[in-house]
């Protein structure tokens, strides 16, 4: 018979964000360990708010599944002397599996016969064993911050208050600290705070009992119950909310049951810029912005409260006194900082440490400057003076008031002093889009200023970071190397710049030559081969065959534009060639002539139809590689790789590479050397072992 199992964890209020992670683990981990408990059931779900987590399981099984366990033991030979009786080994098994000597088995195993002995275990009541190991389930949970209270040696997130433990209408009784499970949840700290006795762990009824008493447990109810109440809100002063995913998010595990207060603040403030009066009311007050119909911001905001206000007015006048004083902070900040010219901020960097290692931001914006305009000369040249201007004063604003009130302003703010200073429009842009994508599936910068000006600063960090010993592990990215390696081959892709990556990296690692640890030409190499890396990753997530992109990987890589593209045209062609057999005939090819030296083939010295036939046909396929190669037609060249498969292999079906003339020998092995050296031109096809 199956019943339903529901756990509430009352606390005092937690966090917003450690809810929605710490939900997803209770359910994993509580499905985990009732399929290890062999216990039976149907589904786990979670729910939660800040004064509450809470679990249900339904369907889940009165007793555990029986089993049987075979155990194996030492080998036969050991286990039983010649004589048939049991050894020390026999007798040491059994008394450590609880059974006697008599009650070994030998099985035939792959390895020959062994000794083993069979347990069977019969399956316990659900509720004796969920009364075992639920105490302990509960504290193993994980927080970002845990805190011990009282005299207790446990630790959670925040104090527990009490603990709903139900299977069916049964209690399942345990202890966490001094709290004693039982029957008994409670209501909404300040609206229902009274005890609320539930009488089963039927899903409904829960829900529905603590609705009652103003908590919507479930946050997929609370989040859509707020949504609807924004919009409303919104709507009854002519308005949109700003959309904010992550801030209905928040919203939604910091109360357990929105109420809502739409507030006022002065029309002056909106002289600020949108995105500053967005951030004020957002990052220290949680609010929502509004926008009128036709795109600008209203003097309006919404705040979402955990209690339903006994006086209305009382509450929106104190949101707003609140909000006022931020906005009067903002507005101090915005008129002191354009008193001050940009220039005189960009000698301010003199003063900021970017590392102890690799100097001040002003010593790090000369040299990414310089990576910048070197990045402009070789993709864009019309646009070198524009490049260096805002490579020059796009970290300016980091010593600004406004930024260093609200950090996520930080080339935002860049941007509109830029563009109240007179700047140019392309330079006020770049200041802001050098920072993109400032995170996985953030947008590309549309400016090429921007991106260069972005890709400049990135390979300073990178190339630096590697020069004095801050590379990455395994098990931390400190610095974000790893998101600003693919920040620059996202951007390289999205524009289609063609860059001399190596040449990139040597000319970035000569600007940081006085602060290097590590030598450069290790460094280079390092630094490379962590974009190799990258790039390999990335095509292999996006379902691209390892074995083409280790092919094109491991031949020369220079261009990230390239490699990707090569990729592309190898999966487009590799079904309609037999890429097998050209793999394994490039494969002899390079096996034979590995270290063999590239010289010039002298014709005359070929004895047999195969081997001119081969050099023929070799000609033949380096004018269209050559041809095609250039104009980056990739698939062009796959072809004419292909059909140099069928000369090869009568070469080698025909002609003895290693003639006994040591000057055939070599010509024959010159002729293979000049053919390995056009097939690495677009990839190492001898990895390709499909």
């Amino acid at each position: 018979m199956a019943s339903e199992l529901l756990l509430e964890i009352g606390t005092e209020e937690i966090p917003a964000r450690f809810i929605p992670p710490v939900l997803a683990e209770m359910q994993a981990s509580f499905a985990k360990r009732l399929e290890q408990e062999r216990i039976g059931y149907g589904a786990v779900t979670t729910y939660g708010t800040p004064r509450r987590l809470a679990l249900m399981a339904t369907g889940v099984a009165e007793r555990q599944a029986e089993s049987t366990e075979e155990i194996m033991g030492p080998p036969k030979a050991v286990a039983f002397d010649a004589g048939g009786q049991p050894t020390a080994a026999a007798q040491g098994f059994a008394r450590a599996q609880g059974v006697s000597v008599s009650d070994l088995a030998v099985v035939e195993t792959e390895r020959g016969p062994y000794v083993a002995v069979k347990k069977h275990a019969a399956g316990m009541a659900t509720q004796e064993r969920l009364a075992e190991w639920l105490p302990d389930w509960i504290l193993g949970l994980s927080f970002p911050k845990s805190m011990r209270w009282g005299s207790l040696a446990i630790t959670f997130a925040r104090p527990i208050h009490w603990i709903v433990a139900l299977w069916g209408t049964e209690v399942v009784p345990f202890t966490v600290g001094d709290i004693t499970s039982g029957a008994t949840s409670y209501g909404h700290r300040f609206q229902a705070p009274g005890p609320i006795s539930l009488t089963s762990a039927e899903p409904t009824a829960y829900m529905e009992a603590l609705k009652e008493a103003r908590v919507l447990v479930d946050p997929a109810a609370r989040k859509a119950r707020l949504e609807g109440e924004l919009a409303g809100a919104g709507a009854a002063v002519g308005g949109q909310v700003v959309p904010n995913e992550a801030l209905v998010e928040e919203n939604t595990f910091l109360v357990e049951y929105p109420n809502l207060t739409v507030g006022n603040f002065e029309d002056k403030f909106l002289a600020l810029p949108d995105e500053v009066l967005i951030t004020a009311m957002r990052e220290h007050q949680r609010y929502f912005s509004l926008r009128g119909t036709d795109g600008k911001l209203l003097p309006h905001f919404i705040a979402v409260n955990n209690t339903l206000a006994k006086d209305p007015v009382v509450v929106q006048q104190g949101h707003e006194k609140v909000l006022r004083a931020r906005l009067s902070d903002a507005m101090f900040f915005f008129q002191e900082d354009r008193k001050v010219p940009l220039d005189k901020w960009v000698e301010e960097l003199k003063g900021v440490v970017f590392h102890s290692k690799l100097g001040t931001s002003y010593e790090k914006m000369e040299r990414f400057r310089s990576v910048a305009r070197y990045l402009a000369e070789h993709l864009l040249p019309s646009k070198m003076e524009q490049v260096s201007r805002a490579a020059t004063l796009c970290k300016a604003d980091l010593v600004s008031g406004m930024v260093g009130e609200f950090p996520v302003l930080q080339g935002i703010m860049g941007r509109e002093y830029a563009r109240l200073s007179g700047e140019a429009p392309e330079v006020a842009d770049a200041i802001f889009a050098h920072y993109l994508p400032r995170h996985a599936g953030d947008v590309i910068p549309e400016t090429l200023v921007g991106a260069l000006v972005g890709m400049a600063d990135r390979l300073d960090t990178i190339c630096g970071c590697f020069g004095v010993g801050l590379q990455p592990t395994g098990a931390a990215d400190p610095y974000g190397l790893r998101r600003q390696a693919l920040a620059i081959i996202n951007i390289l892709a999205t524009h289609k710049m063609y860059l001399d990556l190596p040449g990139a990296i040597g000319f970035a690692l000569a600007l940081l030559k006085d602060k290097l640890t590590q030598p450069v030409e290790q460094t280079a190499e390092e630094v490379l081969e962590f974009f190799r890396t990258r790039i390999q990753h990335m095509l292999t997530g996006e379902g691209n065959s390892f074995a083409v992109v280790e092919a094109v990987l491991s031949a020369a890589f220079t261009d990230v534009v390239e490699a990707l593209a090569k990729v592309q045209a190898l999966e487009e062609v590799r079904q309609g060639l037999d890429f097998a057999a050209l793999a394994v005939a490039f494969k002899r090819v390079i096996n034979i002539s590995r270290d063999a030296e590239a010289v010039a083939v002298d014709t005359a010295l070929f004895e047999a139809g195969a081997e001119r036939d081969l050099f023929a046909a070799a000609e033949l396929m380096e004018q269209r590689v050559n041809q095609a190669l250039p104009a980056r037609n990739y698939r062009e060249v796959c072809k004419a790789l292909a059909d140099l498969k069928a000369p090869v292999d009568r070469f080698f079906d025909d002609v003895l590479v290693m003639a006994e003339d040591p000057r055939v020998r070599a010509n024959r092995l010159a002729l293979l050397v000049r053919i390995s050296q056009t097939f690495l031109k677009m990839a190492d096809f001898s990895r390709i072992t499909m």
